[in-house]
């Protein structure tokens, strides 16, 4: 795949349903397991329901090259951090740092409406989500629960990375 140009990051919309059924749809096994810690080749509506809504409690971002998802991030207000997030990049597109601007990008939005710390499992054996983890957030608390690792972070350590690599304004992308 030729990469012409950058992602756009937008809050997720109702009318996106179709656009995320297929984008999770895509999404090798692998993937869907290191995210939804099962596989998820049918989504159900309430999955892309939940991931398109967007109210007080919830936010959620993709991330569009074309009409295409190739990425989600949300987050959850509620547990036992302020929020609660997970990210998804479709196989093509990891590695070329997605995942760290939907991060970013989501964070920042978390911190405006007054979230000081946020939470996420990250199943054991994703490598790459924990060792991104460790070098935005070198003093993370890490607990291993499961074959899942609990994260707890302060925001305000990670805007500082997104600051730097993000391109536009996260509040009105």
């Amino acid at each position: 795949m030729i990469r012409t140009q950058e992602p756009l990051i937008r809050p997720a919309r109702a009318d996106d349903d179709e656009r995320v059924r297929r984008f999770l749809a895509g999404l090798s096994p692998q993937t869907q397991a290191l995210r939804f810690f099962t596989g998820v080749t049918r989504p159900s509506a309430s999955l892309v329901r939940t991931m398109v809504e967007v109210d007080e409690r919830r936010d959620a971002l993709v991330a569009l090259h074309g009409d295409e998802i190739v990425g989600h991030a949300m987050s959850y207000r509620g547990g036992t951090a302020d929020v609660e997030i997970a990210v998804v990049v479709t196989d093509q597109w990891q590695g070329f740092g997605l995942g760290p601007r939907l991060l970013g990008t989501l964070l920042i939005r978390a911190a405006v409406r007054g979230a000081t710390t946020v939470g996420m499992d990250v199943l054991g054996e994703n490598r790459r989500a924990l060792r991104m983890i460790r070098r935005i957030w070198p003093e993370a608390g890490m607990k291993v629960a499961s074959g899942a690792v609990e994260v707890t972070a302060m925001i305000q350590q990670a805007g500082v990375f997104a600051e730097q690599r993000s391109g536009g304004s996260p509040l009105t992308a």
